[in-house]
């Protein structure tokens, strides 16, 4: 058996990769491991399970439902909810786990179980680990201890929690969106409630779209992955902007009234300003991923801001921003972290500070967004070479020191090797697309030739 747990839970086909079995298996080995650690001790322990509107999310959340009951945990069923919505909850109503079925963007034949911690953090990558050697040891017949009589869990129904977690999202807002005309587009996620729920309660006047799922049409050519329709949606109903959620409603796009895109950077931007005029951003400081655009380094700089850039992935973003106490980062595809408010990307919260921050300052989202600019990025992958190599080879690295000494303090180089296939990708940002494509062609030959 190989991993199971990536950097965002355990994904993959429902029925085929992901199973009932394993998702009760799972469950019940989380509960064990959990008990173990010391999280139950002295107290009934209980978790709150929720899950995105795909059709396997049904019997995906009964066999996770049966797998912490018989391990003697009580479970709180929210239903169809965001990922950050069962977290808020799980810290909210003080439960020991929670429990997300959702694959977030991807296509609707994939699901994914993601555990959350006591406070509604995801796990540890030592607690998955001993999560999933637990699951693979009793998975060969090693039987579980199990509680019988009144030492099952019980199950109920917890309907109180839409309308918690969309009082949460109201209670933050620094200021109301009377005047304001929004597009949503939902994606046919689990947001397609609550989120416009709370823009209209807000004060704005929304248009949703892609709000309408049946299980089966999720991610389906609408939201953050596609945003064609929510474009076209915006100049057509002459709305101030419009918003993109994905499936699962950690994410946050956006497309301002031209039906210009405006992204993960330029929306996190356009959030540390904001944030530093009411005093709330922290050490000033905003954390990135080494992918964010030149230009939002720049723009950052030129407001005297700081950035703090790491590893590709929202997970490193969070450790970053709760080992020091930092109030806002995230990604270019558009995962914010709000930490004073939220313990994952919250899709609804990004959006409606975002509308908040227009609806302020009396500036479009177009004006307010050109605080920073976005260089041209040209990304080549490069197949068939040693990606081990890339930090060590002397050729490579002379390469890509002629490539940044041309492209100056307007330009930037990174090299990084595939964590799943055996590729290298380089990515070349430059003031001019054609000098961003020339140098990135020719980096792609010199990986070719040095590691190939």
């Amino acid at each position: 058996m190989g991993r199971l747990f990536g950097t965002d839970g355990v994904r993959g086909v429902a029925n085929a990769d992901l199973t009932a079995e394993m998702a009760l298996g799972l469950s019940v080995a989380a509960a064990h491991v959990l008990a173990e650690a010391g999280t139950f001790e002295g107290h009934r322990p209980t978790a709150v399970v929720g899950r995105d509107p795909r059709a396997s999310g049904e019997f995906l959340e009964a066999a996770v439902v049966a797998g912490l009951a018989s391990a003697g945990v009580d479970v709180l069923l929210v239903g169809v909810l965001p990922t950050p919505a069962v977290a808020f909850l799980t810290a909210e109503l003080g439960a020991d786990l929670g429990v997300m079925l959702s694959a977030s963007h991807n296509a609707m034949p994939d699901n994914g179980i993601k555990f959350l911690s006591r406070g509604g953090h995801k796990l540890d990558d030592e607690l998955e680990e001993r999560i999933e050697a637990v699951y693979a040891e009793h998975r060969t017949g090693a039987p579980w201890d199990r509680p019988t009589g009144a030492g099952v869990g019980r199950v109920r129904s917890y309907e109180e929690g839409a309308d918690k977690y969309v009082a949460h999202l109201l209670s933050v807002l620094p200021n109301r969106l009377d005047g304001l005309k929004i597009v949503l587009d939902e994606a046919h996620g689990a947001a397609a409630r609550v989120s416009p729920e709370a823009f209209t309660r807000a004060g704005a006047e929304v248009v949703t779209i892609g709000a309408e799922p049946n299980g089966l049409n999720i991610n389906k050519g609408c939201g953050s992955t596609h945003l064609g329709l929510l474009k076209a949606a915006v100049v057509e109903h002459g709305a101030h902007f419009g918003i993109a959620h994905d499936g699962d409603a950690d994410r946050c796009l956006a497309v301002d009234h031209t039906g210009a895109e405006v992204d993960g950077d330029q929306i996190m931007a356009v959030l540390a300003l904001a944030m530093k005029e009411r005093g709330v951003l922290r050490a000033d400081t905003v954390v990135a991923t080494v992918m964010s655009n030149l230009g939002f380094k720049l723009a950052l700089e030129r407001e005297g801001l700081k950035i703090i850039q790491t590893a590709v992935g929202d997970r490193y973003v969070l450790e970053e921003m709760k080992e020091h106490g930092y109030a806002l980062g995230g990604e270019q595809s558009g995962h914010v972290i709000i930490l004073d408010h939220a313990t994952t990307g919250d899709g609804t919260l990004t959006g409606l500070l975002l509308a908040a921050r227009v609806a302020e300052s009396g500036r479009s989202l177009r004006e307010l967004a050109a605080v920073m600019e976005r260089l041209p990025q040209v990304l080549i992958n490069v197949p068939d070479v040693d990606r081990t190599r890339v930090g060590t080879s002397a050729e490579l690295a002379a390469a890509v020191g002629v490539a940044e000494r041309e492209l100056g303090e307007t330009g930037r180089v990174l090299l990084r090797p595939s964590g799943t296939e055996p590729l290298v990708r380089v990515m070349v940002e430059a003031a001019d697309i054609d000098q961003a494509g020339s140098v990135a062609g020719r980096l792609a030959d010199a990986v070719k030739s040095a590691l190939g």
